[in-house]
């Protein structure tokens, strides 16, 4: 097993979470995962396009989330797509849950990293959809920031 294969520096970004929705609240949240699945992580074999969140008796979990079978795992592998519990706080829990009833928001997986201590960490989004007069608003601010960076040099 060499070590150049697994990385500490995972950062998987879901891009398109930015233009579809607008980010009120964010949060940092473990994930319950298995030995062969931290192992794709760290090879940076996963997606986050397709997931979002969502809380059920009292437990947050994530569903459609892509992580790709361990190519030197057994008859053991993990399956790719499968719901898998997100590590918070009760109380953080309960004041989720309480906001997206009442303000008809959703929970959205913005990135998935490795911490310092090793851990696989995901932060998720409290967010609400953006109309297309939002979406265009963004688009053109992104234009605009290309064109200066471009003047820059």
């Amino acid at each position: 097993m060499s070590k150049s294969r697994f990385s500490n520096e995972v950062n998987i970004r879901n891009k398109k979470a930015s233009f579809e929705y607008e980010f009120i609240d964010e949060y940092v949240a473990g994930l319950v995962l298995k030995g062969t699945e931290i192992k794709s992580i760290r090879e940076g074999k996963a997606s986050l396009q397709e997931a979002y969140c969502f809380v059920s008796r009292g437990e947050m979990f994530i569903k459609g989330m892509h992580i790709s079978v361990y190519e030197q795992g057994t008859a053991y592998n993990h399956e790719p797509i499968r719901d898998r519990k997100l590590l918070l706080n009760k109380t953080e829990i309960e004041k989720i849950d309480s906001k997206m009833q009442i303000k008809g928001l959703t929970l959205v997986p913005i990135r998935l990293f490795i911490n310092a201590r090793g851990f696989a960490k995901m932060e998720i989004a409290l967010a609400k959809g953006k109309k297309v007069h939002d979406k265009r608003n963004s688009i053109k601010d992104k234009d605009i920031k290309r064109e200066l960076d471009r003047q820059k040099y």
